[in-house]
């Protein structure tokens, strides 16, 4: 099935997130109340809720999204390209932007969303951002009342799982099994967090965001048995 898809029609993405602000003490005193309460089972006893915020871009309750990167094929006879593009800046004009490329150029039926983790992660975090943001959903976006079959949505981690949902796989190690370059050249989802607050470095992370996107394609190729991307044929834009 998966080589039946047109893969100039699926839209590959990822994005970075970070806690909403750089510091625990930035934060209201009622949220801050939320946060130790939202976080009180994954730190236990280790941590107190300030020093456990630097963790909180991974709720989007607590977090937002500094970027989205994405990529899709394009063909011209015998000549295939890959094209990334980021959008980045304050986070509602960024989802506005998105949300625009998604209504524009990706919105009819045969057209798909793809990224790894992306059903638990990546797509739900964009919608709930939106949300706060007030910013109504696309429909690519928009899952109420859809059925699993009708949902536009692929996952590279769910295609790995093959039904087997005890399994979590890191991207990073999904690569490397399947003899894909690995996007993890710099930096990694650990660090998102340091180089946005204490370096003031956007352009590394897009940088790093953009290796993801490029990964996730390579991944749905070797899915489909078919060559992986060449340098020559990744164009960022």
């Amino acid at each position: 099935m998966l080589k039946k898809l047109k893969l100039e029609n699926i839209l590959f993405l990822d994005i970075e997130t970070v806690p909403e602000f750089e510091s625990f003490h930035q934060l209201s005193e009622e949220k801050k109340i939320l946060w130790e309460d939202k976080s009180k089972y994954q730190r236990k006893e280790d941590f107190t809720a300030a020093e456990f915020y630097d963790r909180a871009g991974i709720w989007a309750e607590f977090g937002k999204i500094v970027c989205i990167s994405v990529g899709y094929f394009t063909f011209q006879q015998e000549e295939r390209h890959f094209r990334t593009t980021t959008f980045f800046g304050e986070e509602d004009q960024l989802l506005q932007e998105f949300k625009a490329l998604i209504n524009q150029y990706f919105n009819k039926t045969s057209h798909l969303l793809c990224a790894h983790n992306g059903k638990e992660f990546d797509f739900p975090f964009i919608a709930r951002r939106m949300l706060i943001h007030g910013i109504e959903l696309p429909e690519k976006l928009n899952l109420f009342g859809k059925k699993p079959w009708e949902v536009p949505h692929l996952d590279t981690l769910e295609l790995w799982k093959f039904g087997d949902y005890k399994n979590f796989t890191s991207l990073k190690l999904l690569t490397h099994i399947l003899g894909v370059p690995s996007p993890k050249e710099d930096i990694d989802g650990s660090q998102v967090r340091d180089v946005f607050y204490h370096d003031r470095n956007i352009n590394r992370i897009i940088t790093y965001c953009e290796r993801d996107v490029v990964a996730i394609a390579q991944i749905i190729l070797k899915f489909r048995q078919e060559k992986l991307l060449t340098e020559n044929e990744i164009v960022s834009v």
